[in-house]
């Protein structure tokens, strides 16, 4: 995933604390997962288990491509024991400038997200994480489409979740803010599951394959935490660059098949085995 870190000012009304789909005691286990635009490879499964409790799963093209290569893949990753974190990729602020209506094109994006996740087999109630690539304060046809594609999954029969910044940026005099609660603020009581991403170290571990809890992110509310990503960004992993590869990238360890060692991953942590909930 791509994912511009920026500060953008809106003026943004309703505020709502909406429930956490996370439990409320303190977490006793934490698993550990991965992302990656591509598709790592049948052949390739059994090996990413033994490191990997779950994976994410496209049902649309990732950030920055056009085509999507985890489509029809859902049952093979099942039957080698991986839960899932089903992703659906959102759109760009420049996108929805010239969009006739951000709530619109979000409802659009929910229908295609409920009915991808449908024809994948997945199941009513599977958690959809929106990605939400773009930092800071939402702008507010950002946050407008954002609350229509949640307000129309959940209405689709499915559970909304949201892949958005845990990292704070300066809002304000002496004020900061991260994503994952600019849209807290605005969820309007809507239950929504937060993936967020904070790769600076700390209190990222860097491309370590540990296991801390999504809380330990700096967001007491998130269900994931990506904490590595590839390429790693300089600007926020100085402190733990020696955890990446030569090329700053984060590669699965140890990996036997040379093919599978120059996969390109970003590292996740959850509270839950099957962080979409699809069993």
């Amino acid at each position: 995933m791509k994912r511009p870190l920026i500060a953008v000012a809106a003026s943004l009304s309703l505020l709502a604390t909406s429930p956490d789909l996370r439990p409320q005691s303190q977490t006793l286990h934490a698993y550990l997962g991965f992302d990656s635009n591509e598709y790592p490879g049948d052949e390739n499964l059994i090996e990413l288990h033994e490191t990997f409790t779950f994976a994410g799963y496209w049902l649309s093209p990732p950030p920055a491509t056009k085509t999507n290569p985890w489509l029809g893949k859902r049952a093979a990753l099942a039957s080698y024991g991986f839960g899932f974190l089903v992703l659906f990729n959102g759109r760009l602020d420049a996108e929805l400038k010239h969009a006739p209506s951000a709530r619109t094109l979000g409802e659009q994006d929910a229908d295609r997200a409920t009915a991808s996740a449908s024809n994948e087999g997945f199941a009513h109630g599977t958690i959809i994480f929106l990605d939400q690539e773009e930092g800071g304060r939402l702008l507010d046809q950002q946050m407008e489409y954002v609350q229509a594609w949640i307000a129309r999954v959940i209405k689709n029969g499915f559970k909304a979740g949201i892949y958005c910044s845990g990292m704070p940026v300066k809002d304000g005099k002496n004020k900061t803010i991260t994503t994952a609660e600019n849209i807290r603020e605005e969820s309007h009581g809507a239950e929504i599951a937060f993936f967020v991403y904070n790769d600076a170290c700390p209190p990222s571990p860097g491309c370590a394959y540990k296991t801390p809890d999504p809380s330990q992110s700096g967001t007491n509310f998130a269900a994931v935490w990506q904490f590595a990503q590839s390429p790693r960004r300089k600007e926020f992993t100085a402190s733990c660059a020696a955890t990446y590869a030569h090329d700053n990238n984060c590669r699965p360890v140890n990996a036997t098949n040379p093919a599978l060692a120059s996969a390109l991953l970003d590292l996740d942590t959850a509270t839950s085995p099957d962080p979409s909930h699809t069993r």
